[in-house]
């Protein structure tokens, strides 16, 4: 890809690879392409035009029509209600995939609010300042924010006060935010003021580290030690608090947290299960949409994740082998100490009495001499 390079040829803008095969087109299908040209402007949108044309038209194509996953100042998320065509930041596949991933950003083409698009996640109606849902716009007065909705169009545009300043809007491969339905796949966990917004549950583990590794959650985690419901050893909970709890639970009679783990045990599909002020929630096969909270989220809840007696044998194994490596090694530092303070011991008393002799020596010696 270091050898990519860009041509006009019938009629189109193209990116060349290194055998010069197209791999990017403008496709705007010119009958010529001898007096085209293409042009970037300072406000970095890039035109191919008529070389005949003023630097400032609109040209064939612009860049500022067919985004990508950036929004520079002055281009514009829009619908357009005439064609009902809109212009929507994408983002990645991953951070070295550019193919289209699985997050963007754009109008809602039936009121004046925008949409993260995963799930059709809302982030807010326009309320004349900002999208209500997406607080980063009120932190930085810098910005100048624009929304107009008409009879032909809506769009959104933001610009700078001093226009001096240089910033982009980049719709990320992660959605940027834990709100996102399923953001970190099965299993995983979500925490927004982690250095790494996923994290797969304990006992599990990447389904595709690869992916995790390009920022790419979306396949989850799976388990270390599967489930096999055999009936001669339970399986066990272990228990995870601080959290929303995940998506798409189902409401069990239960009087008592002790019943509503039998009922959860009884079932082989039961992943998970929580109970609180007398109602017990259960969840079948994969969890998703699990969120850590912080300490003092008034919203936090406990969750029991099931975990097949094979690990929980294997854990409560691998804890009595360290005690016991833990308490051999001890036993042996302990030793090795009272070895060493002992033959410090003897060493001293050696010097002492070396010293002593040399000490002797060396005033006889002197003594001597001052005859």
């Amino acid at each position: 890809m270091n050898s990519a390079e860009f041509k006009i040829l019938v009629g189109n803008l193209m990116l060349m690879d290194e055998s010069q095969v197209s791999i990017w087109s403008t496709n705007v299908n010119l009958t010529t392409s001898n007096s085209l040209v293409t042009t970037l402007g300072d406000n970095g949108n890039l035109v191919l035009r008529n070389e005949s044309e003023p630097r400032t038209s609109e040209g064939f194509w612009q860049s500022f029509d067919n985004q990508t996953d950036t929004l520079l100042p002055g281009s514009s998320l829009a619908y357009d209600k005439r064609t009902r065509t809109k212009k929507v930041l994408t983002s990645w596949k991953n951070s070295e995939d550019p193919a289209p991933g699985l997050f963007s950003f754009e109008l809602d083409p039936n009121g004046s609010q925008v949409i993260i698009r995963w799930n059709r996640t809302a982030s807010g109606a326009w309320n004349g300042l900002f999208f209500s849902l997406i607080p980063e716009m009120r932190l930085n007065n810098m910005y100048n924010h624009s929304y107009v909705d008409n009879v032909n169009e809506s769009y959104y545009t933001y610009s700078f006060y001093n226009p001096s300043i240089k910033s982009r809007y980049v719709m990320d491969v992660s959605g940027q935010q834990c709100d996102v339905y399923a953001y970190c796949g099965a299993f995983g966990s979500c925490n927004q003021n982690s250095l790494h917004f996923c994290n797969c549950l304990p006992r599990f583990k990447q389904r595709s580290k690869n992916d995790w590794n390009l920022k790419d959650y979306s396949d989850g985690c799976v388990r270390k030690i599967l489930l096999n419901c055999s009936n001669d050893r339970k399986d066990k909970f272990l228990v995870n608090n601080l959290v929303r709890l995940p998506a798409n639970s189902q409401r069990v009679m239960a009087g008592s947290a002790g019943e509503c783990e039998s009922i959860c045990l009884s079932n082989c599909s039961c992943t998970a299960y929580s109970y609180k002020d007398n109602a017990c929630l259960a969840w079948n096969r994969e969890l998703m949409d699990l969120q850590q909270h912080a300490e003092n989220d008034g919203n936090k809840r406990m969750i029991y994740i099931r975990l097949s007696a094979s690990a929980s044998e294997s854990s409560s194994t691998k804890k009595s082998k360290g005690r016991v490596i833990g308490a051999v090694v001890g036993s042996v530092a302990a030793v090795m100490v009272l070895l060493a303070i002992v033959m410090i011991c003897i060493s001293r008393k050696h010097i002492s009495r070396t010293t002593k002799e040399v000490e002797g020596s060396l005033v006889a010696f002197r003594y001597k001499d001052d005859f």
